[in-house]
């Protein structure tokens, strides 16, 4: 490496655990979880401890998953189906849930034990009014020093978004669900 010291991962490491951040993947494109996903290898790769919590995407199955329980990182699916994929929903009943599993997910962003902490499809959760902003905002204001934190979804707010570090967008041009192209096994889970 040109211009560069050898250092070992661990040296690597204690450099990125230091400087930890909150990220937003946002918007109505494909490739949030990708995204979160690819950040979690990243890390893992680095020697960190990754914890991935899914919300609103229990009762599917999902390749990205599987991936990461191989390779070492925590998971944790809540049993939370999306109102957008099974219409009739009790709405009452799904912000329930996700009240009930925010307890156990601030344990875990404030408990010192991950390096990074990805909350996919939290902010989806937001959009679809099954949780409130403040709840968010004290999620990541709960966050450990050391904790990186990642959460995606289709929306946020102008205070949410003015806690985190990075900001990504991905919008949709063009996608083969428009064109009544369902959900393919490797490509959307």
């Amino acid at each position: 490496m040109l211009g560069r010291k050898k250092s070992s991962l661990a040296e690597e490491r204690k450099v990125w655990v230091k400087k930890a951040l909150t990220h937003l993947y946002i918007g109505n494109g494909k490739g949030k979880t990708s995204a979160a996903v690819g950040a979690a290898v990243r890390a893992k790769g680095a020697g960190g401890k990754v914890c991935f919590i899914q919300f609103l995407k229990g009762g599917f199955p999902s390749s990205e998953l599987k991936i990461l329980k191989r390779i070492g990182v925590k998971v944790l699916r809540f049993d939370q189906k999306s109102p957008a994929i099974c219409k009739g929903l009790s709405r009452p009943q799904l912000k329930k849930k996700i009240t009930a599993s925010l307890k156990r997910v601030k344990g875990i962003i404030s408990g010192g034990d991950y390096d990074i902490v990805v909350l996919d499809e939290l902010l989806y959760a937001l959009g679809e009014g099954l949780m409130p902003e403040n709840e968010i905002i004290d999620l990541i204001d709960s966050k450990y020093h050391t904790t990186e934190l990642i959460l995606t979804g289709n929306f946020t707010t102008n205070r949410i978004s003015k806690k985190a570090d990075y900001i990504s967008s991905v919008n949709k041009k063009k996608h083969p669900f428009d064109k009544k192209v369902k959900a393919r096994l490797g490509i959307e889970y």
